[in-house]
């Protein structure tokens, strides 16, 4: 895979010497895609699936009917007579706006639709980054947000999480990493795949940290709107707090929506501009129907946000259930935001070999710790259906006790049947 890294000209706009680069960087190669590589290889063909990071997946029934309960009988007619031609390359003027409203004075030309929030990261990191630049990125994280930084050949330094009796980031260890050459902070809260989140408070500190220094934020903000009953309202997206913030935004998550494979950048207008430029050579526009899609979800985002919660609620309670019973094999970190958290297990068997037995042996995905630098650990997703939640933490027990030794079995009174 090629990094690019400067934009191309589109529609009047000529890039700068910084953007084109010198062309040294141009064969640079990225690293395998660990999680996303080991995803592949069993996500279509185990029955549960309880490491997805987004809710669970909507229908394009399920979309339609929401028009209709708005007394809007003619969506599936108006789909179904689409033509499916290209569609307006920076996504339609009413998806734009649909998103720029949900921020604070943002305009329709401040928001670009990409294909899923990974082109935008991957737009944005190779328009504002080049070799040498210094990146703080917040660690673990989903793998792109640092291997492309490391691949485009910048020095990249890690705002390493805590666990502190729970996973937490300190922005005090942020402050120690940040220097007068620093171009360039990746976030994302709520955290993937801890569920750690960044307050109100922290985010503000975080952002004049970097305008201190003339750095931009990128915040990744899959889990936008993905509140935990219980817990403290999301901080206000990085796109409302300056010039200095960019804001990442996408379907999948919050929405049940990954097969229409919409994301979105939040900047400002130059920047949406020169990512426009870049994508030109990348997937060009988004699909039509996506696009379509996209706008009725939008729309009905309060109606939707009552689905994610119900299903949040009903899996965290089962989930607070299973980890109370098996205390003595597993335990994890209650997401504060989100849909994702880390289960440590007490097996000595690296996390990779475990993930691939749950999913051979007992049909069950957890994502390896080991894709995101945490060994002995499995990430699990409250957002899959509740019935298969259930049933996917219940052989996981099953495997677990199954492969806990002879000794620990014996001084936990525990079946293995």
């Amino acid at each position: 895979m090629v990094v690019m890294t400067g934009a191309t000209v589109n529609a009047g706009y000529t890039p700068s010497p910084r953007e084109i680069g010198t062309g040294s960087e141009a064969n640079v190669k990225i690293e395998p895609f660990a999680l996303e590589r080991w995803m592949t290889t069993y996500e279509m063909n185990v029955g549960f699936d309880i490491a997805e990071s987004g809710i669970y997946p909507m229908t394009m029934q399920e979309l339609v009917d929401l028009e209709r309960s708005a007394g809007d009988d003619g969506a599936l007619d108006r789909l179904l007579n689409l033509r499916l031609g290209y569609s307006e390359a920076p996504g339609s003027a009413e998806l734009r706006g649909l998103l720029a409203a949900t921020y604070a004075a943002t305009a329709e030309d401040e928001i670009l639709v990409t294909t899923g929030a990974i082109e935008a990261n991957f737009l944005l990191f190779n328009l504002l980054l080049q070799a040498g630049d210094h990146v703080i990125v917040i660690h673990p994280c989903y793998q792109q947000l640092e291997s492309v930084p490391k691949a485009i050949g910048c020095d990249v330094s890690r705002w390493c999480v805590r666990d502190d009796a729970g996973f937490r980031f300190d922005v005090r260890d942020l402050e120690a990493l940040i220097t007068p050459h620093t171009r360039l902070i990746v976030l994302n809260s709520p955290h993937n795949p801890t569920g750690a989140v960044l307050s109100e408070a922290d985010l503000t500190r975080v952002y004049a940290l970097a305008e201190s220094v003339d750095a931009t934020v990128l915040a990744d903000e899959a889990y936008r709107w993905l509140t935990i009953p219980g817990e403290p309202p999301l901080a206000k997206p990085m796109r409302d707090r300056g010039e200095h913030g960019i804001s990442v935004g996408t379907f999948s998550k919050p929405f049940g929506l990954p097969g229409i494979r919409i994301g979105w950048i939040a900047g400002s207008a130059d920047l949406v501009a020169k990512c426009w430029a870049m994508r030109d050579y990348v997937s060009l526009s988004p699909g039509k129907l996506n696009d379509a899609l996209a706008v009725i979800a939008l729309k009905h985002r309060d109606q939707i946000g009552e689905r994610t919660r119900t299903i949040v609620e009903r899996n965290l309670a089962t989930a607070d259930a299973w980890f109370q019973e098996h205390a003595d094999i597993a335990t994890w970190s209650r997401p504060r935001g989100g849909l994702l958290s880390l289960i440590q297990y007490d097996l000595k068997m690296p996390s990779l070999a475990l993930a691939n037995h749950l999913a051979e042996q007992f049909g069950v995905m957890l994502a390896p710790g080991s894709a995101f630098g945490f060994e002995g650990y499995l990430r699990i997703g409250i957002g899959q259906e509740p019935a298969v939640f259930a049933e996917g933490l219940d052989r996981t027990a099953h495997c677990l006790r199954a492969l806990q030794p002879a000794d620990a079995l014996a001084s936990t009174g525990a079946a293995t049947s």
